[in-house]
Order: C-alpha cells, then sequence, then structure tokens
C-alpha cells in the first residue's frame, strides 16, 4: 500500500515548495486538498495545471480532493438538496483537472450546527430515501467526468454503519460511488474498541470492497459518565492498527492510506508509528 498526508498542503492555488519538501522529508507519496464548493467560480484557469505540473515533478499524488459545502443531502427541503447536488457537482471539473485519485464529499446533517453532528431525523426511513434519490444524479455526473466519488462517513451521520454503507453504494448502482474506509468512524461501542480486532475484521469484510482508499487514525477512550471515544495518534490509541493495514494492503496494495486530522507537528510521529507497524504486519509502504 501507499502512504499520504492530509494536513500539510493548504491550498491547491498556493502550493509552494516548502510544503511539497515537507510532505516529501516523510516519505510520504501522495497529498490531500480540501476545497469550499461556492470557491470553485474564482479559481484562475492555470491553478490547476500549475498545481498538477508541481505535483508530476516531485512524484506526488494527489489522492483525495475533497469538497465542502453547507446543505445537507437529504434535506427535507427539495430546493436545500438540488443545491447540495449542485455543491458537489460544481468541483467535479476541478477534480479531474487535478488529476486526483478520488473526490471526497459528505451526505451532510439535519442538524444546523454541521454536517458532523447528530439530529434524530438522520436514521428516519424517508431521509435515506431521499439521500439515495439525491445521490443518484450525482454519480451520474461523476461517471461523465470519469471521477470515483469517495463518501465520508461517520457513526453519527446517516452513514452511521458498515451496512448502512454498502446499502446506499449497492441501491446507487454506481461504479463511481464508493466509500471512504474510515473505520475510525465505525466504533460504535466501548466493547468494539476494547476488541477491536473483530470488530476491524467486521468493517472490512462488509465495506471494504466498495472502500478503495482508506483513513488512518486511531482511538482513545476518555474519562467520564458517559462514553466518550476520541480520534488519536495512529499507533497511540487503543486500536490493533496493524489488523486495518493488512485489511486494507490484501485489498488494495496499490491503494492509499491518509494520516489526516492531526496538527503537523504530530505527524512525524503517526507517520513513523504507522511505518513500524506496517512492517510488524508484514505490509510493504512504497
Amino acid at each position: 500500500m501507499r502512504l499520504g498526508v492530509v494536513g500539510i498542503s493548504g491550498d491547491f492555488r498556493t502550493l509552494t515548495s516548502d510544503e511539497i519538501d515537507k510532505i516529501k522529508a516523510l516519505e510520504f507519496t501522495g497529498l490531500s486538498f480540501h476545497f469550499r464548493s461556492a470557491e470553485i467560480p474564482s479559481v484562475p484557469p492555470d491553478a490547476s495545471l500549475r498545481c498538477v505540473q508541481m505535483l508530476e515533478a516531485a512524484e506526488l499524488d494527489l489522492v483525495q480532493f475533497g469538497i465542502t459545502y453547507e446543505e445537507c443531502l437529504f434535506h427535507p427541503d427539495a430546493a436545500v438538496r438540488e443545491a447540495g447536488i449542485a455543491s458537489v457537482q460544481r468541483g467535479m471539473a476541478t477534480a479531474t483537472s487535478l488529476k486526483a485519485h478520488h473526490y471526497l464529499f459528505r451526505a451532510g446533517s439535519l442538524n444546523p450546527d454541521g454536517a458532523w453532528t447528530s439530529h434524530r431525523d438522520n436514521h428516519l426511513p424517508e431521509s435515506m430515501e431521499r439521500l439515495i434519490d439525491t445521490l443518484k444524479p450525482i454519480a451520474e455526473h461523476a461517471e461523465r467526468h470519469e471521477l470515483t466519488l469517495v463518501m465520508e462517513t461517520h457513526a453519527v451521520s446517516i452513514m452511521d454503519s458498515p451496512e448502512t454503507c454498502r446499502e446506499v453504494v449497492e441501491r446507487v448502482g454506481s461504479e463511481r460511488l464508493r466509500i471512504v474506509m474510515d473505520f475510525v468512524n465505525h466504533f460504535q461501542t466501548l466493547r468494539q474498541v476494547y476488541e477491536s480486532e473483530a470488530r476491524l475484521n467486521y468493517i472490512f469484510d462488509v465495506m471494504g470492497p466498495i472502500a478503495p482508499m482508506a483513513h488512518i487514525k486511531d482511538i482513545s477512550v476518555q474519562n467520564g459518565l458517559v462514553l466518550h471515544l476520541n480520534e488519536e495518534v495512529p499507533g497511540e490509541g487503543e486500536l490493533a492498527l496493524g489488523v486495518a493495514l493488512k485489511r486494507f494492503d490484501a485489498l488494495y496494495p496499490n491503494g492509499y492510506g491518509l494520516i489526516e486530522h492531526l496538527p503537523t507537528e504530530k505527524i512525524p510521529l503517526a507517520n513513523a508509528n504507522v511505518r513500524r507497524i506496517a512492517a510488524e504486519n508484514g505490509v510493504h509502504i512504497f
């Protein structure tokens, strides 16, 4: 498998040699950008070409181009859903011009506080039906651009379980719609964390064939009178990461895992830990 990073590089329009040098110094071969959909129309015509040329010269892959927006893709208001479709589709041509391997997007939430906040109506059957209807034109647009979509998922979202993720992909029925293998996001109980090998194997059994790109994180359990599961530096938490790396590598030996959600100063430790755990488990990172 291959290893990339989210967070060292900022804006594809202003990618610098210094950012590239920092990525290369840690022996990553891939990177990621996130970009606001509303800003796509203002992207200078030569910005994508400049970025591609810099990445090709450095022999770096753009693994993930993530698009961000406010709309919920399964909102009861059809006008909101149409705006969400437009927001997702707006960035596809840019992702293609950047030669991105994957185009990252999310379903959103009915909670006005943001996409990664819970709401009881996220899980109603009618919400799922609206999401499927919304995803179909998005997937069709991706097919025209020959672009692979990877959908973000989380235990607090409508995409809350491996089973739900597989159901969504199967019902939309497009080879261009896939899921991010963000295994950390599918731990829902304390027992699952402490018995993580079994949970990881289950996640990969259900989601593995439809999840060609991974996000590599760990989990720590915080003290409190209710359950608090926090993201942790890979190798510094509770999960049997060797299992996840072996399962992903077996499915996608040329696929990318991305280290993400870390401050810059913690990325070297995460990088070293992932490479050590991979080596201990017979996984070759190249």
